[in-house]
């Protein structure tokens, strides 16, 4: 499985998705024009091992209903997952068995060697 999950809408994710040099053997999936479904979030978790390392805690909709003041489950950070894209930390590159999430300086160098090394 190899899939990079980004926001077109997001400089960031463009940014990104360039300095690694994405080839076509990855599919780009804009995660607001097609939101993620139950399955693909479920193969998220089984990858990374939980819900809440998914989360876009810098998100409007996160700060606005002040989420990070409550404590928040597995189901919870699940349910969010599924209710709005925004609330996926991005981008997310798939590829095999290793995960990538998030704009991280450190994320974005260690996606950049592994992709290097492929």
């Amino acid at each position: 499985m190899r899939i990079f999950y980004y926001l077109s809408s997001c400089n960031t994710c463009k940014r990104i998705a360039k300095e690694l040099k994405l080839d076509n053997t990855i599919l780009q999936i804009d995660v607001k024009k097609n939101p993620l479904s139950l399955s693909e979030i479920e193969t998220l978790y089984n990858i990374v091992g939980n819900y809440e390392d998914l989360i876009n805690k810098q998100s409007q909709l996160y700060k606005q209903r002040k989420l990070k003041y409550q404590n928040l489950r597995e189901k919870d950070c699940k349910n969010l997952l599924l209710e709005h894209y925004s609330f996926l930390k991005r981008p997310v590159l798939l590829y095999d068995n290793h995960s990538f999430i998030g704009n991280a300086s450190k994320t974005i160098a260690a996606a950049k060697i592994f992709l290097d090394g492929q």
